[in-house]
C-alpha cells in the first residue's frame, strides 16, 4: 500500500492519512475515496467519468481543441490517480513512468471541488507512488503558467521558457529525485 502524509505546509488542520484505495474525510464532512490504478483496472462507468473531466476542463472549459486522449493513458506503466465522491470523480492526474524519470501530466480538479485540497492529495499520492518504485529518478511536467507556484509546493521548479500551447501559457517544470517538500 502507498501512504500519503496529509495536511498542508503552514496549516493548522491535518488531514488523515491517506492510504491507497481508502476513503477519507474532509473537513466538510464529506467522504472521498482516493484511487490509483492502470487504465485497464479502472471500473468502466469510472474511467467515464474521469475521462468526461478532463474533457470537460480542457476542452471545453478552457476552449483547448486538441486530442485529449493521446494514447499515453495505455502505456506500460501509465497511471491513473483519482479521487471520488459518491460516485463523481472530483480530480484525477496521470503519472507516467518515462523509464529514466515519471511524468506527471492531465492533472484536473472538477469547479466543484476546486479549492477542497483533492488536487493536492493526488499529486502526493502520486509523487509518493512513484518514490516508492524508484526514488532515484526526477518527475517532469509542463503546467500551465499561472499553475507554477502551486506545482512549487510539491518541490517543482520551472526548468525552461514559457511556451504557448492551445492559447495558454505553459511552463516546463521538474522535480529532482532528492527534492525535499
Amino acid at each position: 500500500m502507498v501512504a500519503v502524509a496529509g495536511g498542508r505546509a503552514g496549516s493548522q488542520r491535518r488531514r488523515p492519512r491517506l492510504t491507497l484505495g481508502t476513503r477519507f474525510a474532509y473537513r466538510e464532512a464529506v467522504t472521498v475515496g482516493i484511487h490509483l490504478s492502470p487504465l485497464a483496472e479502472i471500473p468502466a462507468t469510472t474511467l467515464y467519468r474521469i475521462l468526461w473531466l478532463r474533457v470537460s476542463v480542457f476542452v471545453v472549459e478552457q476552449e483547448a481543441a486538441y486530442p485529449e486522449l493521446d494514447g499515453r493513458d495505455i502505456e506500460t506503466g501509465a497511471l491513473i490517480a483519482w479521487a471520488e465522491e459518491d460516485g463523481d470523480v472530483l480530480g484525477t492526474l496521470r503519472l507516467l513512468d518515462e523509464s529514466t524519470r515519471w511524468r506527471i501530466g492531465r492533472v484536473v480538479t472538477s469547479a466543484a471541488a476546486r479549492g477542497r485540497g483533492v488536487g493536492a492529495d493526488l499529486m502526493r499520492l502520486a509523487i509518493d507512488h512513484a518514490i516508492a518504485q524508484d526514488a532515484s529518478r526526477p518527475f517532469v511536467l509542463d503546467a500551465q503558467e499561472h499553475l507554477a507556484d502551486w506545482y512549487g509546493r510539491f518541490g517543482f521548479v520551472v526548468t525552461g521558457r514559457s511556451y504557448v500551447e492551445d492559447r495558454i501559457p505553459h511552463v516546463p517544470m521538474t522535480r529532482r529525485a532528492d527534492a525535499a517538500v
